[in-house]
């Protein structure tokens, strides 16, 4: 993404944008199902880069409370999915659902008063249609295209060859900085997993090796299924040499957020 993209799409988080979608969303908790609507809405607090839900209040079958906990502040900078919904960044109200402690928010905004945003994590399941979301909702215009290609992809640490190979799969997600998927069999660190494990609304659950910089997505979603048992790597932290020439490092800040999600240092 250009430098100049970037900032546009930076000025836009910084808005409370919101947007219908025609898909029937359900939630279940607790083996009861507590939402079954054909009227959500998706909400983008300001600076969130993954949206959340908002249900009609009269759709929402569990009691719905003024909540005696209180909004965090939420930190600077773009807020990555791992910031806690209670990180509120428009006023509102936080509600309660169902003894469900601010699992829920009714922003101050006219054009959301009949709605109530859910925070994805409070519940046990959610589906769009017949089929269950992963971490969080999806962002309607968010794409990931996996492409085979023949470019030769080594990958260093400290000097050190990890994984070097001339049929890599190129990862190119919305906003996200190039990713570099190369076969297990190409791969000379040892993949032993540590306890680690992350989801992705779009492409599943994630292991990781050696040190959580490398990680394979055993069970792809069926959207990504390409993506089987190849092993991906931070090159943030690490040294990815394409066709004999060195990467630049991801930056700009998406990547920035990323790194803070995950824990890891520039």
């Amino acid at each position: 993404m250009s430098k100049q993209m970037r900032d546009l799409w930076a000025e836009g988080l910084g808005l409370l944008r919101h947007e219908p979608t025609e898909m029937r969303v359900r939630i279940r908790h607790d083996g009861h199902e507590l939402v079954d609507t054909v009227r959500a809405i998706l909400v983008w607090e300001p600076r969130r880069v993954v949206p959340s839900y908002a249900v009609p209040a009269t759709e929402l079958h569990a009691p719905l409370t003024p909540s005696s906990v209180e909004p965090v502040p939420p930190p600077a900078g773009i807020l990555h999915p791992g910031i806690p919904f209670l990180a509120h960044s428009t006023a509102g109200q936080v509600m309660d659902v169902d003894g469900l402690a601010g699992a829920a928010f009714r922003p101050d905004d006219l054009d959301l008063a009949e709605y109530v945003v859910l925070d994805f994590k409070a519940f046990d399941e959610w589906y769009e249609e017949d089929e269950r979301l992963v971490a969080h909702a999806r962002e309607p215009y968010h794409t990931v295209a996996v492409r085979p290609s023949s470019r030769t992809v080594r990958v260093e640490r400290d000097g050190q060859v990890l994984a070097e190979s001339s049929r890599p799969t190129l990862v190119f997600e919305t906003s996200l900085p190039t990713r570099f998927y190369l076969p297990r069999e190409d791969v000379l660190a040892a993949l032993e997993p540590t306890d680690l494990v992350t989801s992705c609304a779009y492409k599943g659950k994630a292991t990781y090796y050696v040190d959580n910089l490398m990680w394979s997505y055993l069970e792809p979603l069926k959207e990504v299924k390409g993506l089987a048992g190849l092993v991906s790597f931070y090159d943030d932290l690490l040294e990815v040499y394409v066709d004999g020439k060195l990467r630049e490092r991801p930056g700009g800040p998406v990547a920035e957020a990323l790194r803070q999600e995950f824990g890891l240092s520039s």
